[in-house]
């Protein structure tokens, strides 16, 4: 054989031996020796409550925060749609919407906790509505006055 033909073989042995991984490029290179290698292959050990305990902490959230922006979103119409109102159940929804956003409460369902739970900042909102309020205010003291019969309002 000539000395192309050997070389030839030598590259073919060389590539053999990576493939099969008994080159001394793959134990002392990489540091992977066969029982090393195997190790790779080897299933993780993962309990399902381990799998599944991040899963319950983030699905149950959404709906929370859902119902969470619910609330909010209610009490805010409910303080918008009836600022005007003077007796009756419209007077009523103002009122419970005014003391549930203006109001401290520690509860759950609270205004803030409501809001730092949905990421808003309670204080801009509170004064979003102030200002939407005194907006309105303006607006009517602009008009002139009907006269009332408040049995027809009521």
């Amino acid at each position: 054989m000539d000395g192309n033909a050997n070389a030839a073989l030598n590259e073919e042995d060389e590539s053999m031996e990576f493939e099969t991984g008994n080159s001394s490029y793959t134990t002392e290179q990489t540091g992977l020796g066969a029982s090393s290698t195997a190790s790779l292959f080897q299933p993780d050990t993962l309990l399902s409550a381990q799998y599944f305990d991040d899963r319950r902490r983030k699905a149950p959230l959404e709906p929370v925060k859902r119902l969470m922006l619910a609330i909010l979103e209610d009490a805010i119409n409910c303080f918008q749609d009836n600022h005007r109102a003077r007796c009756g159940k419209s007077q009523r929804l103002f009122a419970e919407a005014q003391e549930w956003i203006f109001g401290a409460s520690d509860w759950l369902f609270g205004f803030e906790n409501v809001c730092s739970a949905l990421g808003f900042d309670p204080r801009y909102i509170r004064a979003g509505l102030l200002g939407w309020t005194e907006k309105q205010s303006s607006k009517y003291r602009k008009c002139p006055a009907l006269p009332r019969n408040k049995d027809i309002f009521c």
